[in-house]
């Protein structure tokens, strides 16, 4: 594993987690954890559960007792290990999004697809989709429970950079991050409002908004945690993106994401319309999904949507855990990741989803998102 910080300390979970809950058709193995501080690395290796650390990625890439390398760092880096990973014959999973330019997301997609032939594997981590109630929302929407997509609204609100003081820390620099919400939220909505409806997003009007334009420089850092110093630097990337689009079949997506939301802390929230139903979910109730069908037969004066309780075994990946009534949290979809991912490994067959080409198509999206935004919100074809 590359990276040590939040989503390595996730990722790490995740693997620890998987082989104990799921019947794997690989024993796992967490051979090896990287990161750039010598000591910072050995002692994520002994906190997380790693059996050995490294300093330089490019070491770890070369070593004959790694078959997969997981990607956790920032995105300006994601390229350059994914590129050689795949090279070296190593199986990648990458978090998202998958990297900061289309340019870069272009060559990651062709290195796996040169390497997807010789049966190498990627996935980018869009662990949203192993969240069960959404992945039991995809299934309900796939076989028609709603009918004919006609909207879709989705949101992914937080908070965590209201303050003006907060430091300007890599998330707020273009030259790490690549963008701000739209790329660490708005990427999630993409990808979930695309898997959910089977439909590709064919245009956009957007809108962004920075609202504090200069930060405090960190003295240190940590996940979403930092300190500030004296000094200060410009923030360089979007607090707030905004848009409207179309799906491949005609239907209306509005989506917005924000780090602003006083108040929200992590509400993903999806709704999609259809000509026989709805159904709508929010992270912040993460074990439920609202289901409405207009088929359903009640007397109007009952009819309404429906809280479904997404903890049975029938729901998806919920018969490995607990009792039904027993509720999952933000690391089980991460565990769910790790299940698909040596799923799709041992299956040998193609990627698995979401693939790189996926992780590429969301970057499509952004590019248009961000060329319309700066051009007076024109409506800009993706692609």
């Amino acid at each position: 594993m590359i990276g040590h910080s939040f989503m390595g300390a996730v990722h790490s979970q995740a693997w620890r987690t998987a082989p104990r809950v799921f019947d794997l058709p690989f024993d796992v193995d967490m051979t090896v954890v990287c990161g750039r501080d010598p000591k910072g690395a050995a002692r994520a290796a002994e906190r997380l559960g790693w059996g050995d650390w490294a300093a330089d990625w490019r070491e770890v890439v070369r070593r004959d007792d790694v078959d997969v390398v997981d990607i956790c760092t920032p995105g300006d880096s994601h390229a350059g290990i994914a590129i050689a990973a795949l090279a070296a014959g190593k199986h990648v999973l990458c978090e998202k999004p998958l990297a900061n330019t289309v340019e870069e997301a272009e060559r990651m997609a062709a290195a796996a697809l040169v390497a997807g032939e010789a049966g190498v594997r990627s996935m980018v981590g869009f662990n949203n989709r192993r969240v069960p109630a959404l992945a039991h929302a995809a299934r309900l929407i796939a076989e028609g429970r709603i009918g004919e997509v006609r909207h879709v609204r989705a949101q992914y609100l937080q908070d965590w950079i209201v303050d003006p003081e907060f430091p300007l820390v890599w998330r707020l620099r273009k030259e790490r991050a690549g963008s701000g919400a739209l790329g660490d939220l708005g990427s999630h909505v993409i990808d979930l409002l695309q898997h959910l409806t089977g439909e590709r997003l064919t245009g956009v009007s957007a809108t962004q908004a920075t609202f504090v334009t200069e930060r405090p420089l960190p003295t240190e850092s940590s996940g979403l945690s930092a300190q500030a110093g004296e000094q200060r630097g410009r923030v360089t990337v979007d607090d707030a993106t905004a848009f409207t689009g179309r799906l491949e079949g005609g239907a209306l997506v509005v989506v917005e994401a924000t780090r602003f939301a006083t108040g929200r802390k992590n509400a993903l929230r999806i709704e999609v319309n259809g000509s026989r139903g709805s159904v709508a979910f929010d992270f912040e109730s993460m074990n439920e999904l609202l289901l409405y069908d207009a088929d359903a037969d009640a007397p109007e004066t009952e009819a309404g949507f429906r809280r479904i309780l997404v903890t049975e075994p029938g729901h998806p990946y919920l018969g490995a855990w607990w009792p039904p009534g027993h509720g999952l949290g933000y690391e089980h979809a991460f565990v769910h990741q790790v299940h698909d991912f040596l799923t799709a490994v041992a299956d040998d067959g193609s990627d698995p989803r979401p693939s790189f080409a996926d992780g590429l198509q969301v970057q499509y999206v952004m590019r248009a998102v961000e060329r319309s935004a700066a051009d007076s919100s024109r409506w800009t074809t993706i692609g």
